[in-house]
């Protein structure tokens, strides 16, 4: 008997296991990959990601695979905006590492701090006792069905989960698709550590990164009433968006692509209850949105931490499991509330807010104001040190700001 079995080892899931464990839990992790193992998905972390990997003692070991970001481009159709140095308490606002290294990373500490991993392990069943979820069945690479039981059933397997479906979670905050996606990986670009490039007209979304093995991650978003255009000349169809931006599409051009293309259409946007009788969801399985921000790894990472403070309570009974649960859905979703409508309305290539541009005016030939701007609009420090109306008045004003 467990007190939590965790289904699915990528982020959200290790995350969960990792910090469980370090509070004393028995937890059961099962994933039916073998790790390293990579995924075609996203893979960039900021904002709120690298701190809480830095204050569980995994920041080094992402930063030693793959370059902090420091150096950024944000180009919103009107000029683009550079900032430098976007580092705050010796933490870098973000990394690009490939899948396979956080993944990895987490699950060996997961391991280390207690848990229980199968890989190659393939849930077919979940075990009911009357309307309360009790264990799982499932077999191993030996191929020997196996039961297990546990206090609580977390399913942490993405957005299609099998666990969700078994429970009948229901969705809430519900959105089609939006954007389709492609990306690839090039050597030898000449660029900075991050470049974004929205072009709201044309309806394309140009975001890249530098990642491992010296390589740069180029990903093109568009409306997914294009994908069946777009499949039939994939790489046609991704160059001619980056033309959009002509310097930029030189550069890349320049380079050289090391890899396939890859995409994503299946990018639903939703909440789900994340909790019932002897069950939880974290990550995509929970929420889930379009990748435009980029938030599902940073947010597999906060709501892990979420949860794992509720099934702790919940299990040494600090307060009512229900009660503690119920607390996480709360937090999830209040936490996230900003950032999904957002998310949302620039996904549907909403125009900036007048302010907004005012603002990058203001610091487009200021390095420090803009990266001060970035810093507090992306929650690395307080907002309300930079967005405050003597500060912006001044800012606006063409003065020096104050930041007191």
């Amino acid at each position: 008997m467990y007190d939590t079995i965790v289904v699915g080892a990528r982020c959200a899931g290790s995350s969960l296991a990792m910090l469980l464990a370090r509070r004393g839990a028995r937890v059961l992790l099962v994933d039916r990959a073998s790790f390293p193992a990579d995924i075609p998905h996203g893979h960039f972390i900021h904002r709120h990601g690298p701190r809480r990997l830095r204050d569980w003692g995994l920041l080094p070991a992402v930063a030693a695979r793959t370059p902090a970001v420091t150096s950024m481009v944000f180009d919103l159709g009107d000029f683009p905006v550079l900032v430098h140095d976007p580092v705050e308490a010796g933490v870098a606002w973000g990394y690009g590492p490939r899948r396979t290294t956080p993944d990895k990373i987490l699950v060996d500490a997961a391991v280390e701090s207690g848990a229980e991993l199968r890989e190659g392990f393939a849930v077919s069943e979940f075990i009911f006792d009357n309307d309360r979820l009790v264990g799982i069945r499932g077999r191993g690479p030996a191929g020997v069905d196996v039961e297990e039981r546990a206090t609580i059933v977390v399913g942490a397997d993405g957005r299609n989960s099998r666990l969700a479906r078994a429970v009948h979670a229901p969705l809430y905050n519900e959105l089609p698709t939006i954007l389709c996606y492609y990306f690839s990986y090039w050597s030898s670009v000449q660029a900075e550590t991050f470049e974004l490039y929205s072009r709201d007209e044309q309806k394309r979304i140009i975001f890249s990164f530098r990642t491992e093995d010296d390589l740069y991650a180029v990903f093109v978003g568009q409306p997914v009433q294009e994908m069946g255009e777009v499949r039939r000349d994939i790489e046609g169809a991704f160059m001619r968006s980056l033309e959009l931006v002509p310097g930029f599409a030189e550069r890349v051009r320049a380079g050289r692509r090391e890899e396939r293309f890859y995409g994503a259409s299946d990018l639903p946007n939703f909440y789900r209850k994340p909790f019932g009788a002897g069950w939880a969801l974290v990550g995509d399985a929970g929420l889930h949105k379009d990748p435009y921000m980029a938030l599902g790894i940073c947010d597999a990472l906060r709501d892990a931490e979420l949860l794992a403070t509720a099934i702790d309570d919940g299990l040494v009974a600090r307060r009512p499991i229900d009660q503690a649960l119920a607390d996480y859905e709360r937090c999830r979703n209040e936490l996230s509330r900003s950032d999904f409508n957002e998310n949302v309305a620039l996904a549907r290539f909403t125009p900036p807010r007048p302010e907004v541009l005012a603002i990058r005016a203001a610091v487009r030939e200021r390095p420090e104001d803009a990266t001060r701007f970035v810093k507090a609009r992306m929650g690395m420090t307080d907002p309300a040190a930079f967005f405050n109306p003597r500060n912006l008045q001044q800012l606006l004003a063409g003065a020096e700001p104050s930041m007191n």
